[in-house]
Parts: structure tokens; C-alpha cells; sequence
């Protein structure tokens, strides 16, 4: 298949808006006789204007022999064998270019489940096969850093210009393959501000509770991709109104649609992803311990009211609420341990923030999780949460009671330590 080919003076793709680490593995590949693009985000990003943070590779040179030429290298991936190269904290993943499965291709390297989901996929071929082996148009330009051209073999060019996200061959067979594309529909749309193509909208609806049979634990990064992209609260709307949300949370997706108090829920969830949204504008952190404990908390408050209603005090009442849902949670979504024992103390600490007496709030502002648990207290009051003002209470304790700032210690004058002196073992009389 004849690529378009757009010359430089075409297009805005220059190696100075490109990373120069990953300049450096396009020009070792293609100096050892290995064709070598850079594709993907990186590509479209910098045609839409935007700064580009990935830099992915696709080559003719398979993972192996990418491993060999960079001793800063490691093989991942059985499903997908790929290549990440380390630069200290820069990361360059490289893939070797995909190809059709055949059948010469060998079990070994192509394995489907009878659903249509790919298992393995490590039949390599050409650029060209490899074009339309990706997932949208728009992410399957090729730039060259040789000939400074950028070859387009699916029209993605015009699909940027267009703002409109297409899926490459026949969208229910490609969600079938892997439906986290379904995911990634809804995220780049979101990111990107761009429409999904009918044709690649209208499979979603049917083909969302395929989602229920990826690894919970790919699922738990995918969610961080959707949620913490900085465009959360549309891509929440999305996924309800595609279904997506009940197959990624379905316990809280029915308690949003049954509770009476789903405006409510619906609100928080709101006011959660709008700070963590305003959060990554501003560039501060984010925890995925605060986002999934503000995803999970409408099944998690529906429990604890239900608990107390039977006559359980508020502190058993929570953590009764807490392990049915974090156990139900986690054959959907694999949540590792040390989120999952900050989001328990963020919702235990919802009871203990009561307790505004004595020298307990004192105490309390010193915990290292009193922060996370107080902004998400704030989030319930203003969702409309009956909460006796709580909120507003600590806000003005904290007022009141400024935690003492450290001083930074001046080392400059600082002593040395004194240099202990060695004894001298006793001698011992001669025999002589």
C-alpha cells in the first residue's frame, strides 16, 4: 500500500520538537541498517499544535535485536513483546512492526480467544501492514528523521483536520481484538476534543461488557489513563452514556441509577474529578488512591448508611461497609495494596473528622492522611452531603491553628562530627 507522502516543507514536524532521546534510538536503528519511525501520539500531537510527552518507535528491527544495540534496554510483554529504553527517567518504547497473521504464522506467535480477543499478537511484517494493524487513523503517522517526511498510509492527515476520530478496518472486529480500544475511543476524543466517527461509535454500545473480560490489573492503568488525563469529568459522562461505566464499576454504576440519593453521588463524583482535573492543569500531584476511594464512595456511603440503620455504631459501621465493596471492586479492577490501604483510611477518617472535641482535632491534623481525608470532606459538603457542616468546621479549625512550618536547618553551621578516636589495644608483656 502506497503511503501519502507530505514533504517537510509541508507539515510542522521538526526534530526540535522531538525528544532528543528518542532522536538518538531512530538514528542508532537506522544506522545498523533497521527502518525506524517515530509514530503515534508523538506524531499527532505536534500536528495539532501540541507538545508531545511520548515518544514511540516502530521498526523493521525485531525486539531482540533492538534489545542487543541498547544495553539501557528491557524486553517486556508475552502478549505484545515490546522494548522500553531507559534514559534515566525518560522512557522510549520501541515495537517492531506489526503483520497479518497467517498461516505461517505459527500458534506461537498469534493466539485469539473465541470471543475475538487477541492473546498474542507477535507476527511481524512492514511499515505499510504495521499502518493498518494500529488502532485510529490518527495514530498512525510515520515520521522519518532521514528524509524529514511524514508518510501517511490511512488518511489519518485528513482525519486531523477533520478532528474525528476513526478506527482503522472494521470497528466491531477491532474492539473484539482488544476492547480497550472502546477505552481509548473515549479518552482520545476527550483529549483531543475531536468526534467520534459514527461508525467507530456505534459497535461501543453493544460491545461494552467485553471490558469484563480484560486482566483486572490491566484495567486498574487504563482507568488511571481515562481518569487522571486531565479531561475526567467528560470522559465519565461518556463512558455512562456508552455503558462503559457499568463494566468498570458496576456496583456503583447501579447505586448511581437506583439510590435516592444518585444526584448526590452524582455530584460528588462530579466535584472529585473537577479537582483532580483543575489538580493536573495546575501540575500538582494526584494519587489514584483518591480517585478510585471518590469512584467507590457512593456504594461505600450507601453501605455505611445501611449499616447504621441496623443499629451498628459509625466507626463498625464503615469499615463493614468498606471490605464488600473494595472485594466486589477488585474481580473488576485490580486496585495494589498501598492504594487500597489509603483509600480505607481516607473513608475511616470521614468518621474520626468527627470528633472535634478536646485535643483530638489537634491530633488529627497531624496525620500524613489528614489532608487527603479533609479535601475529600469537602467534596462531600459541597455535593450536598448532610454533613452538619463539617467541613466548614475544619476549614476554620485550620485557620486558627496553623500547623507550625519547619524551619530548614542552616547545615552551614552545623558542627562536624567529632572523629572518634581509635584505643589503643593494651600491650601485652613480653615473655622475654
Amino acid at each position: 500500500m502506497a503511503p501519502k507522502v507530505i514533504p517537510r516543507d509541508a507539515h510542522p514536524v521538526s526534530r526540535k520538537l522531538i525528544s532528543e532521546n528518542a532522536l538518538k534510538v531512530l538514528y542508532r536503528l537506522q544506522s545498523h541498517g533497521h527502518e525506524a519511525y517515530l509514530v503515534g501520539g508523538g506524531v499527532r500531537d505536534i500536528l495539532l499544535g501540541q507538545q508531545p510527552k511520548d515518544f514511540d518507535i516502530a521498526t523493521s528491527a525485531k525486539p531482540e535485536e533492538v534489545h542487543a544495540l541498547f544495553k539501557n534496554s528491557r524486553l517486556i510483554g508475552r502478549r505484545f513483546k515490546l522494548v522500553h529504553i531507559l534514559f534515566g527517567r525518560d522512557m522510549i518504547e520501541v515495537a517492531t512492526f506489526r503483520g497479518q497473521a497467517n498461516a505461517e504464522s505459527g500458534k506461537g506467535s498469534h493466539h485469539q480467544s473465541d470471543e475475538g480477543m487477541l492473546l498474542r499478537d507477535n507476527v511481524y511484517g512492514s511499515v505499510d501492514e504495521d499502518a493498518i494493524r494500529r488502532d485510529f487513523t490518527v495514530n498512525a503517522l510515520y515520521y522519518n528523521a532521514n528524509d524529514f517526511c511524514v508518510y501517511d498510509f490511512v488518511d489519518g492527515l485528513s482525519d486531523i483536520a477533520d478532528r474525528k476520530l476513526r478506527l482503522i478496518g472494521d470497528p466491531e472486529t477491532r474492539y473484539r481484538e482488544d476492547p480497550v480500544r472502546m477505552l481509548r475511543a473515549v479518552r482520545f476524543a476527550a483529549k483531543l476534543d475531536f468526534d467520534i466517527e459514527e461508525r467507530t461509535r456505534a459497535p461501543i454500545f453493544e460491545l461494552a461488557d467485553l471490558l469484563e473480560n480484560i486482566a483486572p490489573a490491566r484495567l486498574f492503568d487504563e482507568v488511571i489513563k481515562l481518569f487522571m488525563s486531565g479531561h475526567g469529568v467528560r470522559i465519565f459522562e461518556s463512558c455512562r452514556s456508552f455503558g462503559i461505566y457499568a463494566s468498570l464499576f458496576p456496583e456503583v454504576d447501579h447505586t448511581l441509577n437506583k439510590s435516592e440519593h444518585s444526584a448526590c453521588y452524582l455530584r460528588f463524583i462530579h466535584a472529585a474529578l473537577n479537582n483532580t482535573d483543575r489538580r493536573i492543569a495546575a501540575d500538582k500531584p494526584v494519587t489514584p488512591a483518591f480517585l478510585y476511594a471518590s469512584m467507590l464512595w457512593p456504594e461505600v456511603h450507601r453501605r455505611w448508611q445501611s449499616n447504621m440503620a441496623q443499629g451498628m455504631n459509625e466507626f463498625p459501621a464503615m469499615q463493614a461497609a468498606i471490605q464488600p465493596t473494595l472485594s466486589h471492586q477488585l474481580r473488576h479492577i485490580s486496585i495494589p495494596k498501598r492504594f487500597s490501604l489509603q483509600m480505607k483510611e481516607i473513608w475511616e477518617f470521614q468518621v474520626r473528622l468527627t470528633r472535634t472535641k478536646g485535643r483530638r482535632p489537634h491530633e488529627l491534623v497531624q496525620h500524613p492522611r489528614f489532608r487527603a481525608a479533609y479535601d475529600f470532606l469537602v467534596l462531600r459538603e459541597q455535593a450536598g452531603e448532610p454533613t452538619n457542616s463539617l467541613g466548614a468546621w475544619w476549614t476554620s479549625f485550620q485557620e486558627k491553628h496553623p500547623a507550625p512550618a519547619k524551619a530548614p536547618r542552616n547545615r552551614s553551621h552545623d558542627k562536624p562530627p567529632a572523629r572518634r578516636r581509635r584505643r589503643r589495644p593494651p600491650q601485652r608483656p613480653s615473655n622475654q
